[in-house]
């Protein structure tokens, strides 16, 4: 399968990202009718012919979550009815926290949002670092998950000086990914232990066994939303003695306030990939989804 049996359609979370697909692939670009309607309803018109293409439908399930999801299930009908083989292509794919019933009578969101894309015609789904690998198989449809962190790595080698960095993780669920980051970027690393209470929410964490004073630390974890996690670890970072905090985020949700409630802790810089696009969004993650379709061929 080359580059050219793909068409690629960008939804309106992701026009960016869908377009550096695009130019990598060095594929066509279909051309979407949009409009949103003064009460929030979408109108969407597929100009171009992709009858019997292989379309990627790329479209971030970013906040507003449900919104985007909805445009993604209507772009997904209307290409699977008009004879398009479907692939959703989540950079960030929204309700991936909840793939289990951690707490009698939860919904598992993720499940239901992988019956509704199914329902609409979607054939295959990528995303990038989905928050739990296990949630891969609520899909009845083939679905993969890619990794940023090497090209997360890489960007933060040509960028920073990381002679005094250190790289943390903030819970044991990111010690994986950040075990990795490290390796890439050939600094040590350490892991916070964090303890969640289901009920409340409430996060406490406590401090790794490593020396940290004088150091830059870098916290590495998959998505930042309202920032308490890294709000948190950066607090244990600055009682024991860092020069300097630097987040590091795949996902980049960035709840309301979260920047400023993280500088306020003495996060002094974040740095994201581009799978939400915001001011933050500095590392173009693309190409691992190009990638990851470049070996199905």
């Amino acid at each position: 399968m080359s580059s050219q049996d793909f068409v690629i359609l960008p939804g309106p979370s992701s026009i960016s990202f869908a377009r550096s697909m695009a130019k990598q692939m060095d594929c066509d670009i279909a051309d979407l009718e949009f409009k949103e309607f003064p009460d929030g309803e979408n109108y969407f018109r597929i100009a171009s012919e992709v009858r019997g293409k292989r379309v990627l439908l790329v479209q971030t399930l970013s906040p507003p979550v449900d919104h985007h999801l909805v445009q993604l299930l209507l772009l997904a009908k209307k290409l699977s009815d008009t004879g398009a083989f479907v692939y959703a292509v989540c950079p960030y794919l929204g309700y991936a926290r909840q793939h289990r019933e951690y707490l009698s009578g939860e919904v598992v969101s993720l499940k239901v949002v992988g019956q509704l894309m199914a329902s609409a015609g979607v054939k295959r789904l990528v995303t990038v670092d989905i928050h739990n690998v296990e949630g891969l198989g609520l899909f009845t449809f083939p679905a993969f998950s890619v990794s940023a962190i090497p090209f997360l790595a890489e960007y933060i080698l040509s960028q920073e000086d990381l002679s005094e960095a250190i790289i943390v993780s903030p819970d044991f669920g990111s010690s994986a990914r950040v075990e990795t980051f490290a390796k890439l970027v050939d600094r040590p690393y350490c892991v916070f232990e964090k303890e969640r209470d289901r009920v409340t929410g409430e996060v406490r964490v406590k401090p790794p066994p490593l020396k940290l004073k004088g150091a830059t630390a870098y916290i590495v974890d998959d998505m930042i939303s309202t920032g308490g996690t890294i709000i948190k670890a950066a607090n244990v970072l600055n009682e024991y003695g860092v020069k300097r905090v630097i987040a590091v985020c795949v996902h980049p949700v960035l709840a309301v306030n979260a920047v400023e409630r993280m500088g306020k802790a003495g996060v002094s810089k974040l740095i994201a990939s581009n799978t939400i696009e915001t001011d933050y969004s500095k590392v173009d993650v693309s190409k691992a989804i190009v990638d990851h379709l470049k070996l199905l061929g």
